[in-house]
């Protein structure tokens, strides 16, 4: 079948709903997710967004803190612009419907919370489930609007792409989109398609993301021509709950912003060797500093303590970590938590401009799968929802400035083209491929990497894309064989960028390289040849 619409996004994190409900002043709205729309990274941010909303903080010192963070790396007047565009952005969310906790003391005021790189308290949270909180705000609200069409259990498989032969540009007009429960795959063509679709944690084996989380928009991006930054930076989250039931449960910066202390398993502090904030160090170097402790004492985890505070304070600002812990036996009032670093952000991503837009004419991304400049070599905590909300606003004044003049295409675009291709009968080989894919950056391209790890990940993931390759064009497309190629591509993309940068800066550690060059103060780019 085919579909038409003006706005076409993919995805239904904080980035595409917010966009959605903007978009929707303008013209017709569809939106394809995966599963069910609740379902996104947005969804399971515990910590919250950070922004000036307090009279003794400032713009300056929220730059000065990213700016820190970022290893030099971020785009100035992007971070300057999403810090002042934030009081705005948070105002239009609460006019949403989303609920900040309030301070109990000062109940006309927010109770902020502070986290890893903050020198102040300025995170905006609901609680610990702040992205849940949020979610539950805007599906209500798009639900309301006619305009929006979601179509949920559907999966983006490529983009289509208009090449005028005379001047050699391009521009996208859509997306095939599989349907997953029928099986079928339809054409969706737009005016504007925009990537709102997350980030790949699930390209590593240990992660805090959810199975959706395969990097989709970046490999779909990247296949269609698109400039692609900055893929070497990966945040891995310091503190993920280490036990053998738990499937990645993260515990939040925020638990060590209130206090939370890094301990050994012998009770001893070891954060003051690494960083002059002990143990609310900017996540890149506690996440180095636990893996180099874990190595030196063949340790399987280290603990996290919040013991010494009072129990009534973190079982009401901790609500969700307090009860999930619970489940396994840990009682975080009397018990440290043991942790372990897990795969959880990538700050790189699709290259846009200020206004999103990308390298491909028609073509926006907003969120995890972009790189705006914001995040440099290293994000700082809670700027990745300020930045969607930001950059949802700043693409929909750019689509706004240009709607009255974009037409749909009336070309005949070519239906997907499944001929000659079989019902898959060996579900075995996606499975293998993907705990390959998986392990293989875990071990090799993970917290710190070394030249001949990084050339051991290119070879093997070269075999497996050509695996791939030959598989997905002789069978039906299924979501697993679309996911399995997508962070098959993610991951060598990573592997690429990290192989370029013969440095160590922010979150790319190399033991090759292991100080910082300034002649590599510059974005790592890659395009499809």
């Amino acid at each position: 079948m085919e579909f038409k619409t003006d706005f076409l996004i993919l995805g239904s994190g904080i980035a595409g709903l917010s966009l959605a409900i903007k978009a929707s002043t303008l013209g017709s709205v569809t939106i394809v997710t995966k599963k069910e729309k609740t379902e996104s990274n947005t969804n399971y941010a515990q910590g919250g967004i950070a922004a000036v909303t307090d009279k003794t903080d400032s713009f300056d010192e929220h730059i000065h803190d990213t700016l820190i963070c970022g290893g030099g790396l971020c785009k100035e007047e992007v971070v300057e612009f999403i810090v002042k565009e934030a009081p705005p952005r948070i105002e239009e969310l609460i006019d949403w419907g989303v609920h900040f906790t309030k301070s109990t003391t000062e109940p006309q005021n927010f109770d902020l919370g502070r986290e890893g790189g903050h020198n102040r308290r300025r995170v905006l949270h609901a609680k610990d489930f702040t992205g849940q909180e949020i979610e539950r705000a805007l599906n209500e609200k798009a639900s309301q609007i006619k305009n929006i069409s979601i179509f949920e259990n559907h999966i983006g498989i490529d983009l289509i792409i208009r090449k005028e032969a005379k001047n050699k540009t391009e521009q996208c007009l859509g997306a095939y989109v599989l349907d997953i429960n029928k099986g079928e795959v339809d054409t969706y063509l737009a005016k504007y398609t925009i990537l709102c679709t997350g980030g790949a944690g699930k390209v590593y084996l240990i992660t805090t993301n959810p199975d959706i989380a395969t990097g989709d928009g970046l490999a779909m991006a990247y296949r269609a021509g698109a400039k692609i930054a900055n893929m070497e930076f990966i945040q891995f989250h310091p503190t993920c709950l280490y036990h053998p039931a738990a499937k990645a449960f993260l515990i939040s910066e925020a638990v060590r912003g209130e206090g939370g202390i890094l301990r050994l398993k012998n009770g001893s502090t070891f954060m003051e060797k690494y960083h002059s904030m002990n143990s609310l160090a900017p996540r890149d170097v506690v996440a180095k500093a636990i893996d180099t402790e874990i190595k030196k004492s063949g340790d399987e985890y280290v603990l996290l303590d919040v013991t010494h505070l009072e129990r009534d304070f973190l079982i009401n600002r901790f609500p969700n970590i307090y009860k999930k812990c619970l489940e396994y036996g840990i009682d975080i009032t009397s018990d440290p938590i043991p942790i372990v670093p897990a795969a959880h952000y990538i700050c790189g991503g699709v290259a846009v401009d200020h206004y999103g837009q990308t390298s491909i004419p028609n073509l926006f991304a907003c969120g995890e799968v972009s790189c705006t400049g914001l995040h440099g070599a290293n994000r700082l905590a809670s700027n990745s929802l300020l930045e969607a909300v930001v950059y949802a606003h700043r693409i929909f004044t750019a689509m706004a400035g240009t709607i009255n003049t974009m037409k749909l295409t009336d070309a005949a675009i070519d239906p997907w083209d499944s001929s000659g291709t079989t019902e898959s009968d060996d579900s075995v080989v996606v499975t293998h491929n993907w705990d390959e894919i998986r392990r293989c950056m875990w071990n090799y391209v993970g917290i710190v990497r070394s030249d001949k790890r990084l050339e051991r990940a290119a070879r093997r993931i070269k075999l497996i894309q050509k695996e791939i390759h030959e598989y997905y064009w002789n069978f039906k497309v299924t979501k697993d064989l679309i996911e399995l190629r997508n962070i098959t591509t993610v991951a060598q993309l990573i592997v690429q960028s990290a192989s370029l940068r013969k440095e160590s800066r922010g979150l790319h550690f190399n033991i090759d390289y292991p100080e910082t060059v300034d002649a590599y103060r510059k974005d790592t780019l890659l395009m499809k040849e």
